[in-house]
Formats: structure tokens, C-alpha cells, sequence
């Protein structure tokens, strides 16, 4: 009974204490709980601090900052050290920034967490617009370069083209030099003028002397045409053959099979002097293209007729007196004309001819090249 007794009492002594507050308890309360927990815990009024009470407190304040700290979560939940990249933001928002705080983003890019290259931004829809007008018009130029120029067909001569140039020669009263007499007295009243060798028009060296002559108006012909040459291409062209006569024409038929004949109805119409060739050795595809370009105009107007030949290599050309421009009438000529035409005889033509007034001697030079028609 008595052991009874003292247990009571004891119990009842221990109720007392934790009841009262002892300091003593308080103590150990506070070396054996987080500092946390006990100050959550003196808000309420539960009497004792058991350690579920403990373990939920502290879970319940962990909960509450973790929802208010995004960052520390994401770092809670990362079993590794390396903090995570910021969330990714809007093409519009970091044009934006960019924009507007440059030096910050400058001074914030070396203390990026992450060492990874980030992706460069994508372009902007006006510099794509941009390029996308400017590719096409750079393939338009390319393509422009790759365009050649279509080469101009040869023009070939026919016998119906020689007919052709011995009826409009013998219409415009030109006649045929017989030999070199013939030719000497020509070259002395002016009815023949030298071939305009200069810097831009070039003779053949291998040409006789007294055979670089020509009519005024293939000379003036000789002059545009070389000028004209010079001026696009930097070079001179080369006069391979001029005047001939009958005798020069038959030796000319013994050794070179294209010539044509010397006499009959249809001849070569060198024998006038109206005629030249112009070699084509020495020039380029591009220049030869071009002389068809240049002569076709002309002898579609009816003031050249060509021949372009291939066994010689030349430009055969005839020129016609209306290759000149009309002179107006003066006085002389208007009384000339005022008077009555009388009928005279082929020998009075001939001097008539031959007291026509000169025209001005070029100079003459010197090259290579072979003789066509």
C-alpha cells in the first residue's frame, strides 16, 4: 500500500511540472528542436512539443517559402550543382530588351550560369524582305552576263549579186580600166583617189603601188567604216585588194580559181576602181559579227552590195555614188542644167570624165592579206 502511495505522489509531482513550464524542460526544448519549429509552435497552445508536432511545423514553413521562391525549388529538385538556364522569353520581349538596355545585357552576359553557346536570335522580317527582293535582281544580273550575242549569218555572194553590181556600175557610166596606162591616166586627171590608209585602215603590203587607188566615194567609204572599227575595237582593219585592170585580172585568173572573169557581160567589178576587199584575217568572231551588222543596213538602203568570201578570207565590196550625200546646186551647175543636152560621142564622154575636179590624197600604209573577185 505504501509503494502505491509513493507512486502516486511521484506521478502526481512529474503532471505538476510539465504543467507549470519548467525551465528546465524549456531548455531541452530548445537544444533538441529547430529553431523554426519552436517559434511556430509557441503560437499555439498545445501543451506538449512532440516530435510529429515538431517534423509538421517545419515541413508546413518549408512548403510556404518554397511556393514564394520558384528558384530555390528548382534548385532543391536539381540533383546537380549547375544552376538551371532562365526561362525562355519571347522573340518580340528580347528585341525588345536588346533594344532598350543593351549595356545591361553586356554586363550580364558574363555572368550567365550557363557556359553553352546560346542560338543567335532569329532574323528579322524586314531583313529577310530585304534580301529576298535583292537575290532576285542579283540572278538577273548573273543571268544578263551569261547572255551571248547571237552571231549574224555570213553574207554569201551569188552570181545574180555580180550581175547585179556590173548593171548599176555601167548605169552609173563607170568604165572598165583596160592596163596600167589606162590606170596611170586616171590616177593623173583624179578620177581615182589613194586608198585612206591611216591608223585605223591598214593596206597590204604585197598591193602594187599604182593598185591602191579607188573611186572618191569607196574612199570616203573606206574612211567611216575604219573610224568607225577603231573606235569600238582599237585596231586597224586591212585593205587586201582595190583597183584592177583587164590585164591585171587575166593574170589573176591563172593562179586564183575565185577570181572572176576579166571580160564578157558579167566582170569583176574591180576593173571600175568602186570596188575593195577588206580582210578578215586578224579579226575576232566578235568583229566579223559586227562588220555583218554594220554592212547589211547599208546594202538593204542600196548603197553597197557585199559578197563575204571564204577560199580568200574578205569582204568583198562594191560602193555606189550614192554612198555621197546630194551636194546642192550651185550657179554653174544651174546654168549647166539650163542648158540643151546635145549627143556625144564615148571618147568625148571620157574626157568629159576625166576634167572632173580632184579630191583630197590621204596618206597610205602597208600589211599582209591575199585578193577575192
Amino acid at each position: 500500500m505504501c509503494r502505491i502511495v509513493c507512486m502516486v505522489l511521484v506521478l502526481a509531482a512529474l503532471s505538476g511540472n510539465s504543467a507549470n513550464g519548467s525551465p528546465a524542460r524549456l531548455a531541452k526544448a530548445h537544444r533538441t528542436a529547430p529553431a523554426a519549429s519552436v517559434s511556430h509552435s509557441l503560437h499555439k497552445k498545445a501543451t506538449h512539443a512532440t516530435p510529429q508536432a515538431v517534423g509538421r511545423a517545419s515541413g508546413l514553413k518549408i512548403r510556404r517559402e518554397l511556393a514564394h521562391r520558384p528558384a530555390a525549388a528548382a534548385k532543391l529538385k536539381s540533383p546537380s550543382r549547375v544552376k538551371p538556364l532562365p526561362p525562355k522569353q519571347d522573340s518580340e520581349n528580347q528585341t525588345e530588351q536588346a533594344a532598350i538596355r543593351p549595356a545591361a545585357n553586356k554586363a550580364a552576359a558574363p555572368h550567365r550560369p550557363s557556359r553553352a553557346k546560346q542560338a543567335p536570335p532569329p532574323p528579322d522580317s524586314e531583313s529577310q524582305s530585304e534580301q529576298a527582293a535583292i537575290r532576285p535582281a542579283a540572278k538577273r544580273a548573273a543571268t544578263l552576263h551569261r547572255t551571248r550575242l547571237v552571231a549574224a549569218p555570213p553574207m554569201r555572194g551569188s552570181y545574180v549579186s555580180l550581175e547585179r553590181q556590173n548593171e548599176k556600175l555601167e548605169a552609173e557610166g563607170l568604165e572598165r580600166i583596160e592596163d596600167e596606162t589606162d590606170l596611170s591616166g586616171r590616177i593623173a586627171h583624179k578620177l581615182l583617189v589613194p586608198v585612206p590608209a591611216s591608223a585605223a585602215l591598214a593596206v597590204n603590203g604585197n598591193l602594187p603601188v599604182n593598185h591602191r587607188y579607188c573611186r572618191p566615194w569607196t574612199a570616203r567609204f573606206l574612211a567611216d567604216l575604219a573610224r568607225i572599227h577603231a573606235a569600238q575595237f582599237h585596231h586597224p582593219l586591212e585593205v587586201s585588194s582595190a583597183v584592177r585592170t583587164v590585164e591585171y585580172q587575166k593574170r589573176l585568173m591563172e593562179t586564183n580559181g575565185n577570181a572572176a572573169p576579166a571580160e564578157g557581160d558579167v566582170v569583176s567589178p574591180h576593173l571600175t576602181g568602186a570596188t575593195i576587199d577588206i580582210a578578215k584575217q586578224g579579226l575576232s568572231r566578235l568583229e566579223i559579227s559586227w562588220m555583218r551588222r554594220w554592212l547589211l543596213p547599208m546594202e538593204a538602203a542600196g548603197k553597197i552590195d557585199v559578197e563575204e568570201e571564204f577560199q580568200q578570207s574578205c569582204f568583198h565590196i562594191t560602193v555606189y555614188k550614192n554612198y555621197l550625200p546630194a551636194r546642192p546646186l550651185t550657179r554653174a551647175s544651174q546654168a549647166k542644167s539650163a542648158q540643151p543636152k546635145t549627143e556625144t560621142s564615148p571618147s568625148a564622154r571620157r574626157r568629159t570624165r576625166q576634167s572632173t575636179p580632184p579630191s583630197e590624197e590621204p596618206a597610205m600604209a602597208s600589211a599582209p592579206t591575199s585578193q577575192g573577185l
